[in-house]
């Protein structure tokens, strides 16, 4: 067991993307850092564990299925048991599978909303508990500007995400009396593998509607994602910060 004033972190889909740079801007405080992934192997997570130890921090990496609420109770009630408490969660894992309405099978929308938005209900249910416990913790639910404004070809998508925006608030307001706050970010175009591997046609019509006229960066996110999890936010709670370049204001 570790000092018991060092943070603990918890991070989903943290081992590429946004949440690895969510766990490299974290460590600069020499937290524990705990990553959950789904990836076909570990090449990815070894690469953010790697990344991490150059920093010094020790971080574990687990391969989880965060759709399914009881795998993901177990995960949490180990960290539990080891670390006797989590200050931070990051709910971050997400997928697409895009295709317009009429083409979407069922599979599709199923997959999509329960990676995206069971998996916080899973997360948040398995973690909250313990923060009411301690009397504290943040959490920070990665949304996305699509499910503030649509976008064709992707109902499953941004709805998944909508609905983390209203599950954001309502948890916000049932937890904030015991000292836990509940935010949300909504990155735009954010320059990861997901959307690398839009044809550049696509990508040239998507930075024509950002205003600062570039796509941003996953550490544009994580800086974000830092920022409210720390004392410096401590009276914000409920809130969808947008990351986006002004794609949406």
């Amino acid at each position: 067991m570790g000092n018991g004033n060092q943070k603990t972190v918890v991070i989903t889909g943290g081992s590429r993307g946004i949440g690895r740079s969510v766990a490299l801007r974290f460590a600069e405080d020499r937290p524990r850092i705990i990553i959950a992934h789904y990836d076909p192997d570990e090449v990815e997570a070894n690469k953010t564990l790697n990344e991490l130890a150059q920093r010094g921090v020790i971080a574990e990496s687990h391969k989880i299925d965060v759709s399914s609420f009881e795998p993901v109770a177990s995960f949490f009630k180990g960290i539990l048991l080891k670390y006797e408490k989590i200050d931070v969660l990051v709910n971050n894992a997400g997928i697409t599978r895009d295709a317009l309405l009429m083409r979407m099978t069922e599979d599709e929308w199923d997959t999509v909303i329960r990676v995206n938005l069971k998996s916080v209900f899973n997360c948040t249910h398995a973690v909250v508990r313990s923060m009411i416990k301690q009397r504290g913790g943040r959490i920070c639910n990665i949304a996305s500007v699509v499910g503030q404004i649509g976008n064709a070809g992707q109902a499953n998508y941004a709805a998944s995400k909508a609905g983390i925006m209203g599950f954001t608030k309502t948890i916000a307001r049932e937890v904030a009396a015991r000292g836990i706050t509940v935010n949300a970010i909504a990155p735009g175009f954010i320059d990861t593998e997901m959307t690398s591997v839009l044809p550049e046609k696509v990508r040239g019509i998507f930075i024509g509607q950002i205003p600062l006229g570039k796509m941003g960066k996953p550490e544009d996110v994580a800086e974000a994602a830092y920022w409210l999890c720390s004392d410096a936010a401590s009276y914000i709670t409920g809130q969808i910060i947008h990351v986006n370049g002004g794609m949406y204001m």
